[in-house]
């Protein structure tokens, strides 16, 4: 788990930082893992920003199995 949370606003929602006071940017920014943060994100007011994955990569997600010998 990262110690950091790349978010953004949900759709029609302003997010304050709690220590600077100003709203949270459209295209998102990085924040510390923290408890406001975390609850943010629970109760819907901020969504993650997925990291771009350059063309022709796959995310892990994507890679092929291994498939184990004598597997059926």
């Amino acid at each position: 788990m990262s110690d950091v949370l790349n978010i953004k606003p949900a759709p029609g929602r302003i997010v304050r930082d709690p220590k600077t006071m100003k709203p949270l940017a459209e295209a998102g920014e990085t924040k510390p893992r923290i408890s406001y943060w975390t609850r943010r994100l629970a109760d819907g007011d901020v969504v993650l920003v997925k990291d771009d994955v350059k063309a022709g990569e796959s995310s892990p997600a994507e890679a092929p199995a291994t498939v184990k010998k004598g597997a059926k």
